[in-house]
């Protein structure tokens, strides 16, 4: 097969980078590389917009001279290029300060079994069949309605890489990946009110896309459902974040639990291991392998192993997110982090979308979100948002220009349902989240 050759091929080039970083006096090392081909075709207006193609790969190479690092990286993998590369990164490291926490990651917890994950799903790159999928989702929706008056595009991706990953350890591993996408963003005009939308689909097996008609018709929904949109008084009433965008909150927890805000004393969540920091119901499990996951990975970028882990259980958080360093800053062991989490699974409450607004009464439904007004150190979250106004369980009309603020700690205990609908296109896997009240600002 094409991908094993090229795996191959690229475990060569690392050892050679590890074996030369020994011989130029380090004495530790490890080496990354990936290589991606894929392409990314837009349209607008029913027109070709843009054809790109890609074929990028570079070597990156972190040394370690006792307890000082240098670090270097490459594009060009010949011989002396190579060379030239780790020669800078051993130079570099003799001119910084020494660090107690440097080093690759202890030898104990790199992974000794590469599972194979089912990620590489290969395609032809061909641009005409992603241009005819990106102008097909354009047409299906600006024809759907005549208020749809415009369009922002369609985009159709394909990505085929391979990610290798060694050190002095003794690890040399790797495996390929593919990843297909195709979205698209209307505008729709009543009178003077012009609103935008999207809709997308992603998946590591092309045909396992919605259909680009589907795509279309459900941006024009999006975007024809946002239509009419008005601004609402001020009030402290529940908050349903949609499934859309309710990884959003999740992610804010991601930050605050990561071992790089931990160690600089810059997240709300210090000392919280143990600690109740959600509803009982609540448990969040990693499952890092499973098949075809958009975050699956067998190992991390420090070469890790992954493994299932319950990082919430009960509402009490477990573990903390470690890479190597963060581990020894902290005086922990590392837990296969470096460079972000592998399929969060969220438990439910079992209700449907329906079920949900008939919980909330009363209140906003968010189905975006805006603006970067979050303080992971102190959990104050404040952010623009739109959405839609409910009453007794039934959606009235949609709402912009609003602003919702609250407490991520008083947020996360305040969660008193998540919806057993769920979405699939993150790392982050969630239903919708019933927050019991949040600030909402408008008028």
């Amino acid at each position: 097969m094409e991908s094993e050759k090229q795996l191959a091929e690229i475990q060569n080039v690392v050892d050679d980078a590890l074996r030369l970083a020994i011989q130029k006096g380090a004495t530790a090392a490890e080496a990354s590389m990936s290589k991606v081909q894929g392409i990314a075709v837009s349209s607008r207006l029913k027109e070709v917009e843009t054809v790109e193609f890609t074929n990028d790969g570079g070597l990156g190479i972190a040394v370690f001279v006792g307890k000082k690092k240098g670090s270097a990286s490459t594009a060009d993998l010949s011989p002396a290029a190579l060379r030239l590369t780790v020669e800078k990164a051993v130079e570099i490291a003799k001119y910084t300060n020494e660090d107690d926490c440097a080093g690759i990651a202890d030898k104990e917890f790199i992974a000794a079994d590469i599972p194979d994950l089912d990620l590489y799903h290969p395609i032809e790159l061909d641009t005409q069949a992603g241009i005819k999928l990106a102008i097909e989702a354009e047409t299906a929706g600006m024809d759907s309605d005549s208020k749809i008056v415009n369009s922002d595009g369609a985009s159709y991706n394909a990505n085929l890489g391979v990610r290798v990953y060694g050190n002095t350890h003794g690890i040399n591993a790797g495996y390929a990946s593919s990843r297909y996408s195709l979205s698209c963003v209307l505008i729709a005009q009543d009178g003077e009110d012009m609103q935008r939308n999207y809709s997308y689909t992603m998946n590591r097996e092309a045909h396992l896309l919605d259909s680009a008609y589907k795509v279309g018709i459900d941006a024009a929904k999006e975007t024809l459902s946002r239509l009419g949109a008005k601004k609402i008084n001020t009030a402290k009433v529940p908050v349903l974040f949609h499934r859309d965008i309710a990884s959003e909150i999740f992610g804010h927890f991601v930050s605050a639990i990561s071992g790089g805000s931990l160690y600089r004393q810059s997240s709300f969540l210090l000392d919280s291991l143990g600690t109740k920091v959600f509803p009982d119901w609540l448990t969040i499990n990693e499952k890092p392998h499973l098949l075809k996951g958009l975050a699956s990975s067998p190992f991390d970028n420090e070469g890790v192993r992954t493994q299932d882990m319950t990082i919430v259980e009960s509402g009490v958080l477990q573990h903390y997110l470690l890479t190597s360093y963060s581990a020894r800053k902290l005086k922990m062991q590392t837990n296969g982090h470096a460079g972000g989490i592998h399929n969060w699974l969220l438990s439910s409450t079992g209700e449907s979308d329906k079920e949900l607004l008939e919980k909330m009464g009363t209140g906003l439904i968010v189905t975006e979100l805006m603006g970067q007004g979050v303080n992971i150190v102190n959990g104050d979250y404040s952010r623009g948002a739109a959405g839609f106004w409910v009453e007794n369980g039934i959606i009235q009309y949609p709402v912009h220009e609003i602003t919702i603020a609250g407490n991520l700690q008083d947020m996360f205990q305040n969660i008193i349902a998540i919806g057993a609908e769920t979405e699939l296109r993150s790392s982050i896997q969630t239903g919708s989240i019933l927050i019991e009240s949040m600030q909402v600002a408008g008028a």
